[in-house]
């Protein structure tokens, strides 16, 4: 039984080095956010060795499906199905490969959003949310923000655009701002966060989800979600 004993110690010592959290995500944006998540999992700093397996899950979903409530019905289903994997494979929720489903969405001018969030504060699903828009979070890289956007995403997108050697970092005969591009990112994401933690902290403490305008909270989920603490 010695024997046994110590056998099952060195599978567990390997298992504990060998950790893999698999992360399944689904965005609101076709382009923007899985095009950020690309860049975040290949370029990202780790706070850990182990291993994260992103995943953005909705990639070929229709747009009826991606607003907000639709987004996080489907997580939901996600999060029933990784969670019974997840235990019968022996992983426990205070382990650190515990699996973890991510709602990515936007204000904009969406219907349902308290009860998108009410619903996957009651599943336990993770959201990382932007008001008006995900192109804030985008806009924090290059300088601060402070006033609200009257919730319209167009005006954050056109602010977005106008910063220095922003359009240059797209081919000359390519330009696709819903794309994110390593130029835009690289070497901005502690003053990114520290701006979007302004916006928490303006915010965050109102009951209503709709009035947090301009916030994101998107450093939740490279943190939390991808284990990232820099890029």
């Amino acid at each position: 039984m010695a024997r046994r004993r110590g056998r099952d110690d060195l599978v567990r010592v390997k298992k504990t080095k060998e950790l893999r959290r698999e992360v399944y995500v689904f965005t609101e944006g076709e382009v923007t956010e899985p095009s950020f998540i690309s860049f975040v999992t290949h370029n990202g700093t780790r706070r850990t060795p182990h291993k994260i397996a992103c995943t953005v899950e909705n990639r070929s979903a229709p747009t009826k499906r991606r607003k907000p409530l639709p987004l996080v019905e489907d997580a939901i289903r996600k999060w029933d199905e990784v969670q019974r994997a997840a235990k019968k494979a022996g992983i426990e929720p205070e382990h650190w490969n515990w699996p973890q489903v991510w709602c990515l969405f936007d204000r904009d001018q969406h219907e349902d959003i308290s009860t998108a969030f009410a619903r996957a504060k009651k599943a336990k699903l993770h959201i990382a949310y932007s008001h008006p828009c995900f192109e804030l979070w985008r806009l924090l890289h290059y300088q601060d923000y402070t006033s609200s956007f009257g919730g319209v995403c167009d005006k954050a997108a056109d602010r977005l655009r106008q910063q220095p050697g922003f359009v240059q970092t797209y081919p000359k005969d390519r330009f696709e701002p819903k794309r994110v591009m390593p130029a835009q990112l690289t070497g901005r994401y502690k003053t990114a966060r520290r701006y979007a933690q302004g916006t928490v902290a303006r915010h965050g403490g109102r009951p209503d989800q709709n009035t947090w305008d301009a916030y994101t909270d998107i450093w939740k989920f490279v943190e939390d979600g991808l284990d990232v603490v820099d890029y």
